[in-house]
């Protein structure tokens, strides 16, 4: 069992036992190594900052342990993957999980509302978040170390000294980010703890913590690149600062935690603000007129255009855009390692976890107008994902999102997802397409980055912020929209909606655009929408009507109804925020359980 007094404290108390070992050899920028593999033993911090090339391994050992959220399994010495080798969407409405091996986070905990404070067991490391046993604090442990002693490495500039210590401020802006959207207010280190001092961590406020975070980006931003490419690519930059400033922002001005009305009975303040600030919606949105008005000056960055306004080449740009290392729309960009095969066991479970029908029913037709609700799949008027000649009928997002019947998936093969196919599992009737891709050379020599934000989420974000704070949208939100949906060919939203409607289609963009990047979960939790937790999940059961078994033309299809979770039928709002371990609270360093747990 981990004690979280010595987990905090372990990397840095080595390193000043000479302990410290650096192994940083699988991660890549520009695609190219930092450096040689690091000695084997151990290396005092005057060795580690006597050049740097040494003091790069420390810098580069917090980067490495950013978030990523494709499950690469339990190597690296990094924390186990959430949800047991599962994705973040598989506890939203997007997806859902049949895997029924016992480390499955989705059925076992969230599904069966088993999940609570005291996970122990095959259970244990198979949340969504586990707070003591997570990356982060590693990951701030190593920037501190960094920018405590950057001033030490002798043949640095200034300027690049100045560059470093703000990419190691932004890195711990992520870390803190990520603790503050699963768990609230948590512990603030603000510098290397040493192991002589007190070891009291009391979680700060709410407020502070998304106070700290901006007043780290604030810092970073200014010594930042505003883009890097070639070697220095997949580095933080000023526009992933001025971005991920944007998304704390949104975070902190949404509902669940900007309101006058506690979102759960027993919230406080380390769980939101107890008040509701108009004003908390124009931080937002003035910190996303600084983005743009920066982007207008340095440009570099913008959407990843089609190269032919066809089907496939809007599916193409789209694809490039969160995939590809070095592209125009990655503002902050994690990575795991450089070989792809770090993704076997992930594209392996990946048949036992699909998209619900949900999810598909969101993506428009071909021509933009929305998917009728009450669509007769039984009896249906058009074809739903494919004409009798092969053309796809919907948007060329969801053939990139989601393996629908008739179309491809892995390995060029036909994707198994009718009941006639040779590898088909019994499930929801969908499989991811996003991240996984059709054929094994789309993958080869081109390890997958994690797009931890991407231009579009910053684009609708200030579009979001905008149309909170003046009550409705204006012509920067409506351009910022439709500017994503222009990019995979389709029509604009007409200007004349209320606050409301805007509102909606902003969300439901987000979720058509950034399936799979984690955005789905938070939205759901920072708007309290208890509906889309709580609604009724559906499935498609697709056989062949017309074809062979293995080349089918067309589908008979029916709707399935997916097992009601637990919450559906005992919503409590707890679920928004992660439960604390009770062993962490019982071991009276500071830590005040989260609301309902």
């Amino acid at each position: 069992m981990i004690d979280m007094k010595h987990h905090i404290t372990t990397i840095i108390a080595l390193a000043a036992a000479l302990l410290l070992q650096v192994s940083c050899y699988d991660l890549r920028f520009g695609d190219e190594f930092l450096g040689e593999h690091p000695e084997s033993s151990g290396a005092t911090l005057d060795t580690l900052f006597s050049s740097a090339a040494n003091a790069e391994r420390v810098l580069t050992k917090a980067y490495s342990y950013l978030p990523y959220g494709l499950p690469t399994g339990k190597d690296n010495g990094h924390a186990y993957d959430k949800l047991g080798l599962n994705i973040l969407e598989s506890i939203t409405d997007l997806n859902h999980s049949r895997r029924e091996n016992p480390s499955d986070g989705p059925r076992n905990l969230y599904y069966s509302g088993a999940y609570g404070s005291n996970i122990n067991s095959d259970g244990r490391g198979c949340e969504a978040y586990r707070f003591g046993e997570e990356n982060e604090y590693s990951a701030i442990r190593y920037a501190w170390i960094y920018i405590e002693n950057a001033s030490r490495i002798p043949e640095l500039s200034s300027t690049d000294r100045r560059r470093k210590e703000a990419e190691a401020k932004m890195i711990i802006a992520i870390a803190y980010s990520e603790l503050l959207r699963y768990m609230g207010g948590v512990p603030l280190l603000k510098h290397s703890v040493e192991e002589s001092e007190e070891m009291y961590f009391p979680r700060a406020t709410f407020s502070e913590t998304v106070d700290y975070i901006v007043q780290l980006l604030d810092e970073a931003a200014p010594y930042l690149n505003w883009k890097n490419d070639g070697t220095e690519n997949g580095r933080m930059t000023k526009a992933g600062a001025l971005g991920l400033k944007l998304r704390i922002l949104l975070w902190a001005a949404s509902p669940t935690f900007n309101s006058d009305t506690p979102w759960h009975p027993e919230a406080d303040a380390y769980t939101c603000y107890g008040n509701y600030d108009k004003e908390r919606w124009k931080r937002a949105m003035d910190a996303g007129e600084a983005f743009f008005k920066e982007l207008a000056t340095n440009g570099k960055y913008g959407l990843t255009q089609a190269t032919e306004k066809t089907h496939a080449g809007y599916r193409a740009a789209f694809r490039s855009a969160y995939y590809d290392r070095g592209g125009t729309e990655i503002l902050i960009t994690t990575r795991r390692g450089y070989n792809v095969s770090i993704l076997d066991q992930f594209l392996t479970e990946a048949r036992y976890s699909g998209p619900t029908l949900n999810y598909v029913n969101m993506f428009a037709w071909a021509d933009g107008a929305d998917f009728p609700e009450d669509f007769n799949w039984e009896k249906p008027s058009r074809q739903p994902f494919f004409d009798a000649s092969g053309n796809p009928t919907r948007e060329p997002r969801l053939y990139e999102t989601v393996a629908v019947p008739g179309d491809t998936w892995k390995n060029g093969t036909m994707a198994p997802v009718y009941m006639e196919a040779q590898q088909y599992v019994a499930g929801v009737g969908f499989l991811q397409k996003k991240f996984i891709l059709d054929y094994d050379s789309d993958r080869s020599g081109k390890p997958v980055q994690w797009p931890y934000l991407r231009l579009p989420e910053v684009m609708l974000s200030y579009a979001e912020a905008i149309n909170e704070y003046n009550g409705g949208p204006d012509a920067t939100a409506y351009d910022m929209i439709n500017d994503v949906r222009a990019r995979v060919g389709l029509p604009e939203i007409q200007a004349g909606l209320l606050q409301t409607e805007f509102r909606e289609a902003l969300i439901k963009e987000r979720a058509l655009e950034l399936g799979y990047e984690e955005v789905r979960w938070f939205d759901l939790v920072r708007w309290g929408r208890k509906d889309d937790f709580t609604k009724k999940l559906y499935g498609l059961q697709s056989s062949v009507a017309t074809g062979s078994n293995t080349a089918p033309k067309s589908f008979n299809f029916s709707v399935t109804e997916i097992a009601t979770r637990n919450w559906a039928t005992s919503w409590d709002t707890k679920w928004y925020l992660a439960a604390f371990p009770q062993t962490e609270v019982d071991k009276d360093y500071g830590i005040v359980q989260n609301p309902g747990w």
